[in-house]
């Protein structure tokens, strides 16, 4: 159920949007709310901080953190302006926000030439198909810093 107060969390996040194309940023914003109040709030920087993973979600995600002292953001719920990129998606699930509202669609973002249909394209094809190519090399020297990090006795699990 969509409730009176989602649909403000939402507004908030669009004119975060708006805001942002009138700074010269991208046409996004997001909203982190927990408890009924928002807790964070930001919008696309990629231009203006020249970060590709400026990203309104990252950007909130990262001020939610910070304002509550936590990586876990369980029991918050996300408002963004369009449906999370690949990249958004994850962050908002290993942030373990709880629930995810979106104003645009996919499709919408793509009409306006910001396609993401190619990442969850890559996402499916085998590693030796990727455009960019990936290879795995020294998994047995890498493999030291994970046994490192399975005797560390006093670790924060994430």
């Amino acid at each position: 159920m969509i409730t009176e107060q989602d649909k403000q969390f939402m507004r908030e996040a669009i004119r975060l949007a708006d805001e942002s194309v009138k700074r010269g940023g991208g046409p996004f914003g997001a909203v982190i709310v927990k408890d009924g109040e928002i807790i964070a709030g930001s919008s696309n920087s990629v231009t203006i901080d020249h970060d590709p993973t400026a990203h309104a979600e990252v950007n909130t995600i990262r001020q939610a953190c910070s304002k509550l002292g936590t990586f876990d953001l369980s029991g918050c719920t996300i408002y963004t302006s369009c449906e999370p990129c690949p990249m958004c998606l994850g962050a908002i699930y290993w942030a373990r926000i709880s629930r995810i509202f979106y104003g645009n669609t996919r499709k919408d973002a793509r009409d306006i030439n910001f396609a993401d249909d190619f990442i969850y394209e890559e996402l499916e094809r085998p590693l030796d198909e990727r455009t960019v190519p990936i290879k795995n090399m020294l998994r047995d020297e890498a493999l030291h810093s994970f046994r490192l990090w399975m005797e560390k006795a006093d670790k924060t699990e994430y």
